[in-house]
């Protein structure tokens, strides 16, 4: 399988380690999360407009609130996990708070005649995307082993003992410490370079562990406004707020009865907190050339968003006979310090085109009847960039620019699609939808994509609404527990769904 260069360098100090383009995919492939109203739809709402969602869609939908109006979404998330981990199956599931986009509108029209246009500000924050799961998976593996990302590291930077024992805390050093990764030497005793003490070729149990939490937070300040109720006009400043934790538990263990092969298990664990801040845009307009048909265009350009990371690493090795169990940890070597790094991530950029069509289109709302709507959006994946400042030198430029050209060559646009529709029997709504995202991996043996059916009721009057919506998501995915450059990469095939349910209750102000 086609796939990425396992990338990794030392920034000649003990508190860098290596990046990996998932961590760029985390900011952009995920399902569209709303007020319960979108949900119902798929998300669908790029020309409908009249919702606080329009703020991290389509801005132009701001522009048809005539009076002000305070929303809260709250709901909860549950993921239902698979794997097929080299023929061996392993399930579990998590749950979790979630919510929606809170906040506010003012709007108002521009003159006493209500039709001439209107104006409206905006001000939100919106869960775009929930990172809480947890994804565990095992086999049998006779072909490679995670103690070879070790070696390679070390071969490619011609590491000598010393730089083995001390460069690499957060993974090589702490495997060269243990007696996992040990000297290669030739026939006159002299070091030619290293070797696993995994068994590989009579093979190992493999065990995999991986808690995540976090989330991906937009706070959007929207502003827009309207001509002749024709043409709508938007746009937010988004502020993306990204926070991300994770647990990592690996382990390897012999799988013979064989007790003199100086290989008994080894167990890694990795804690990465990394928190982001940036800015970018979000522009948009909607066209009404009758009073039943809208179409939408909205353009959200690259968020750049500045991280911090910081992680912590030990491992624990049983060798035998030959050194007995020995542990080492980055804390260690480390004075009780994380090892930390600052970068920036750039986003991809965002196309979306929307067409809706009223079966009967009111100002009041008593004799509105529903609608249905398509949003197609096409996402640059392969647009994802990481950066540095040079405070590391042209070395590092040169990391990022491998990095980068990694992404590209892995990555691809693809087209979203999201259709829903809505029937009113006033003051109760029925709304369906459903919305299919394509697969970011230009590999095209890797399954990965996500099919979303959506459902949802709605209740508005007196001044107040209440929706209510639940989502069940199909998930295609895969994970890798570890890359290697000299061998096809061996994954665990996910599938699963997941449920969320969110309630949205807003009142005119």
């Amino acid at each position: 399988m086609k796939y990425l260069l396992l990338i990794t360098l030392t920034f000649f100090c003990s508190y860098a380690f290596s990046q990996t383009p998932e961590e760029g995919l985390r900011t952009a492939w995920f399902t569209q999360n709303g007020t319960a109203r979108t949900n119902a739809v798929g998300g669908a709402i790029g020309s409908l407009g009249g919702d606080l969602t329009a703020a991290n869609i389509n801005p132009a939908g701001l522009g048809m609130y005539k009076t002000s109006e305070f929303v809260l979404s709250l709901g909860a998330l549950k993921n239902n996990n698979s794997f097929d981990f080299r023929g061996t199956t392993s399930n579990n599931d998590k749950g979790i708070f979630r919510y929606g986009p809170m906040g506010f509108v003012i709007g108002s029209p521009t003159s006493s005649n209500k039709k001439s246009g209107s104006i409206a500000f905006s001000l939100s924050v919106n869960q775009l995307a929930s990172y809480n799961n947890r994804l565990t998976f095992s086999g049998y593996n006779n072909y490679s082993s995670f103690s070879e990302q070790f070696i390679e590291e070390l071969t490619r930077d011609n590491a000598d003992t010393n730089a083995a024992l001390s460069n690499y805390i957060f993974g090589s050093t702490l495997a060269f410490r243990t007696y996992l990764v040990d000297t290669l030497n030739d026939a006159a005793g002299k070091f030619v370079g290293y070797k696993s003490l995994v068994p590989i070729t009579s093979g190992v149990n493999q065990y995999c562990d991986a808690i995540t939490k976090g989330g991906y937070h937009e706070i959007a300040i929207g502003v827009a406004g309207s001509e002749r109720n024709k043409w709508y006009y938007g746009g937010s400043l988004i502020i993306p707020l990204v926070s991300y934790q994770r647990i990592l538990d690996y382990s390897e263990y012999d799988a013979t009865n064989n007790t003199n092969n100086k290989f008994g298990y080894f167990k890694f664990n990795e804690t990465l907190k990394s928190f982001g801040v940036g800015l970018g845009l979000k522009l948009g307009t909607i066209y009404r050339p009758n009073e039943n048909v809208r179409l939408g265009l909205a353009f959200h350009t690259p968020q750049f968003i500045g991280f911090k990371d910081r992680i912590r690493a030990s491992m624990t090795t049983n060798t035998e006979n030959l050194k007995g169990t020995l542990s080492e940890t980055s804390n260690a070597l480390n004075d009780n310090n994380p090892g930390e790094r600052s970068y920036t991530i750039t986003t991809p950029y965002r196309a979306i085109a929307s067409a809706s069509y009223f079966f009967s289109n009111s100002e009041n709302v008593k004799q509105q009847r529903g609608f249905i709507s398509t949003d197609v959006e096409f996402v640059n994946y392969r647009g994802v960039r990481f950066s540095k400042t040079n405070e590391y030198g042209e070395s590092v430029k040169g990391y990022y620019k491998t990095l980068n050209n990694t992404i590209k060559e892995i990555y691809k646009g693809n087209i979203n699609v999201k259709v829903g529709g809505e029937i009113k029997f006033y003051p109760i709504a029925v709304r369906l939808g459903a919305a299919y995202y394509g697969s970011p991996y230009q590999d095209e043996t890797i399954k990965a994509d996500r099919f979303v059916l959506t459902g949802g009721l709605g209740y508005r009057a007196k001044g107040m609404f209440i929706d209510l919506s639940f989502s069940q998501a199909v998930v295609n995915e895969v994970q890798f527990p570890y890359r290697l450059n000299d061998v096809a990469n061996t994954y665990a095939v996910q599938t699963g769904n997941t449920q969320t349910v969110m309630m949205t209750v807003g009142f005119k102000l």
